[in-house]
């Protein structure tokens, strides 16, 4: 097992798409991680422990990562994060602009020194 905070030599670049269609095909080197609703209504600002699991980009990133780094899967060159199911993707978006919403432990970390958001589509 490798340690799952060390730094990449370069931050994979991430593209967050944010309506249905804007992309195709996916090439070799790309790994894809979909972003899905809350599945019951919750009042504005409250989510259930659940959901804000599943919800949470750093999380999957970080996941996506060390399931490469130890073996279980081909090592990326990109990301793409399909938010177009999502009725508003700005906390998507807000979770991997630096400086954006704080770090809330280690894993938050090696994403943002592994990670680099490079485009909104």
């Amino acid at each position: 097992m490798t340690d799952p905070y060390a730094r990449l030599a370069n931050p994979i670049p991430v593209t967050v798409l944010t309506r249905s269609a804007v992309g195709g095909t996916t090439d070799d080197g790309i790994a894809v991680i979909v972003m899905e609703p809350s599945r019951h209504d919750r009042a504005a600002g409250v989510e259930c422990i659940a959901c804000a699991t599943a919800g949470d980009v750093r999380a999957a990133l970080f996941d996506l990562l060390q399931s490469a780094r130890d073996g279980h899967r081909p090592m990326f060159t990109r990301v793409v994060v399909d938010a177009s199911a999502l009725s508003d993707s700005k906390d998507v978006i807000d979770r991997l602009t630096p400086g954006k919403l704080p770090a809330l432990g280690l894993r938050d970390h090696a994403v943002a020194k592994n990670f680099k958001l490079v485009e909104v589509l």
